[in-house]
């Protein structure tokens, strides 16, 4: 049970911080526009929150790689568990305006991205610990953060309709602490702050690297770059389009249920990965898993009936089940562990690049032509970004098999013949 215990807490953090920001998914868009009754500014919030996510996860990878990840872990929920608590505490104090809900959600976005990647650069090693094969790991991971945005939005929805949404956030500061909690009392292989000769020197410096490995490894670019796209388009679509429909109609609860569905199927096709996704190509299996995911959105921007919507929503996780299981395969499988963390954050900080000109252009798009039109708009757009993967003749390195160097011996070899193979490893990938 011992050797379980690592990968068992790092998946039930996993599960708690989701959750928290799952019910803040549908909380904080439904405060802002109840406090405010204007989507423009739900979006403008929701872009502005971006610019500094997007900084954050570009640095967070070195802050990692620095500082040891499980450390970066705790401070992260323990600091995200403070922002949200925020939400309450001023609404009683002062009173909540558009400048305060702002100031909150970049807070939050500050916080959140550093636990995210923290945790999955633990990922390898507790799964080896356990005796886990990598592919199995990350379709268990991804199923465990789809589970948390399987209840996170369903709490958060139930919960708005019977305490409110000022009330709901003091749950998401307890799952929070409860996360931390979990992490900071447990040992994690490979979690500890790496040895001084073995930490990244100078911040900008670190994440130079970062930045120039991703750019020469012409896999990991063109998934980032893919990534960059679907994130401009879908975040829109869930973080204002689906919230002004559902406030329109005065329906937290359909909004939550429908987001929860979309999680459960993400569960349900990351289970499906993790149990026979090593058959499978994986270049394939990418390609189709995106273009599939697309369809049963431009059916959902027709806004059918309940029921229909909620069929569909499920299709879509299900089929985008595989997607993120494979993204970090691959950076597992082509980075270093000393660079595992940048490279990480790097991805994360491409994918919501574009994020800010998506929710700009959303929200005035919904005040001119309204929900629906907006929804098929952007639906098909998404539709167009996954039909471009299977002509990106890279990606099908996807497939590759792990290169040398990038997967550690937890019986700890030299830490200095570590540094030295990982240097050797960065230079020649660099040249």
């Amino acid at each position: 049970m011992n050797r379980w215990r690592p990968f068992l807490v790092l998946e039930s953090s996993t599960v708690l911080s989701g959750t928290a920001n799952g019910i803040t998914m549908v909380a904080f868009p439904w405060l802002v526009l109840e406090t405010t009754g204007n989507a423009t500014a739900a979006a403008i919030i929701a872009a502005v929150s971006a610019i500094p996510l997007l900084l954050s996860m570009l640095v967070t990878g070195s802050i990692v790689d620095m500082v040891g990840r499980r450390r970066v872990s705790i401070a992260s929920d323990v600091l995200s568990m403070v922002s949200v608590a925020l939400v309450p505490v001023l609404a009683a104090w002062v009173g909540l305006n558009l400048w305060l809900l702002l100031l909150v959600a970049v807070l939050g976005a500050v916080f959140d991205p550093a636990g995210i990647t923290a945790r999955e650069t633990m990922l390898p090693e507790a799964a080896r610990a356990a005796g886990l094969q990598l592919e199995r790991a990350n379709g268990i991971h991804e199923s465990a953060y789809g589970f948390a945005f399987l209840l996170g939005p369903g709490i958060g929805g139930v919960l708005i309709g019977i305490i409110g949404a000022i009330p709901t956030f003091w749950v998401t500061a307890a799952a929070f602490a409860l996360s931390a909690l979990l992490m900071a009392t447990t040992r994690m292989p490979g979690g500890g702050r790496p040895p001084v000769h073995e930490r990244p020197r100078g911040l900008w410096r670190s994440t130079r690297a970062g930045l120039q490995f991703l750019w020469r490894d012409r896999v990991l670019r063109s998934v980032a770059f893919l990534t960059a796209l679907l994130v401009a388009v879908w975040l829109p679509l869930e973080g204002v389009v689906l919230p002004v429909h559902f406030t329109e109609i005065d329906q937290p609860a359909q909004l939550g249920l429908l987001i929860t569905t979309m999680s459960g199927g993400g569960v349900v096709g990351a289970l499906a990965y993790a149990a026979v996704g090593q058959r499978f190509s994986r270049h394939k299996a990418f390609v189709a898993s995106l273009i599939l995911c697309a369809l049963p959105v431009v059916g959902l921007s027709l806004l059918p009936s309940y029921p229909a919507m909620l069929v569909l929503g499920f299709l879509t996780g299900v089929f985008f089940g595989a997607v993120n299981p494979i993204v970090n395969l691959a950076m597992q499988n082509r980075t270093p562990p000393a660079l595992r963390g940048r490279v990480i954050g790097v991805m994360g900080s491409a994918a919501y690049a574009a994020g800010p000109i998506g929710y700009l252009v959303a929200g005035p798009l919904i005040e001119q032509w309204g929900v629906q039109r907006t929804f098929l708009v952007l639906a098909l757009l998404l539709l167009a970004v996954t039909v471009l993967a299977a002509f990106f003749p890279s990606l099908r390195g996807l497939d590759d098999p792990p290169l040398p160097g990038t997967r550690p011996d937890l019986r700890t070899a030299n830490p200095d013949r570590r540094l030295a193979e990982a240097e050797e490893i960065v230079a020649s990938r660099l040249d």
